[in-house]
């Protein structure tokens, strides 16, 4: 329990720091360190992940670091696609969305491992696509139970030419949206499958990750952003490769070591 709570606790800070990556650590604490079946975990995540992006926005609303409008225009069509995602799910089995998963972390990992940021405001402002980005973001977070804020926060820049500052404070708002959105479908959904979420440690993840989450602000102010990215990065590639080790027997078909739950 003490792993899983110091996992919450870099979840928070890295949400708090960067907008993005510390939701897709979520699914591992559940699953691998707290014994959670994968769906189970995947459910529970979106849940976790929605309560910590809430409490992580408020600074940055309070210094007007949100950009509301590109909230709707990014987050309503994010809405709809994990309403898809999440009822997609109730045909994939719990590995295949590990191994899913394991490859949203690479595609995460790449992201943070760019050599230079993206340049605020590149482009001007490009409706259709931020809805079509907002669509395919959502259904991968209720897919996978992933906030999406690695996507979320380079579509901002470079779609709706918002400053890397606000992009970040913008995509903890449109993270809680889909991730309340991708759990309630996901409630169906786990309700099918016959299992149950374990409220309580749900819960005690989420209040450790808000507290990370209001330090990650404090010190966003402080610390340089390329060096945590990159570090982060490295973090998600090893994570990715251990879950891909635990999966892989599995989809080629070798029962192999099973995961716990």
């Amino acid at each position: 329990m003490i792993l899983a709570l110091a996992g919450a606790l870099v979840i928070g800070l890295s949400l708090g720091l960067l907008g993005s990556g510390g939701s897709i650590l979520t699914v591992p604490v559940l699953h691998y360190l707290l014994g959670h079946p994968e769906k189970a975990a995947i459910g529970g995540s979106l849940l976790v992940v929605g309560l910590i992006a809430t409490a992580a926005s408020v600074p940055y609303a309070l210094h007007r670091q949100v950009d509301w409008p590109n909230v709707g225009w990014f987050g309503v069509p994010g809405m709809a696609g994990a309403l898809l995602g999440a009822t997609l799910a109730r045909w994939v089995p719990g590995t295949l969305q590990l191994a899913l998963f394991a490859c949203v972390m690479l595609l995460a990992a790449w992201r943070m491992l760019r050599a230079s940021p993206v340049a605020a405001g590149a482009r001007e402002p490009r409706r259709a696509a931020i809805v079509a980005g907002g669509l395919g973001v959502g259904a991968l977070s209720g897919l996978v139970g992933v906030g999406g804020g690695f996507l979320i926060v380079p579509a901002l820049v470079l779609l709706a030419g918002v400053s890397m500052s606000n992009a970040v404070g913008t995509s903890l708002a449109i993270i809680s949206l889909n991730a309340y959105t991708g759990f309630a479908k996901y409630l169906v959904v786990l309700e099918r499958e016959s299992l149950a979420l374990d409220w309580p440690v749900l819960l005690v993840v989420s209040a450790v990750g808000i507290a990370g989450s209001l330090a990650g602000n404090r010190l966003a102010r402080r610390l340089p952003q390329p060096v945590l990215r990159r570090l982060f990065g490295v973090l998600l590639v090893v994570m990715a490769l251990v879950i891909v080790v635990d999966v892989a027997p599995r989809l080629i078909g070798d029962p192999g070591p099973t995961a716990a739950g």
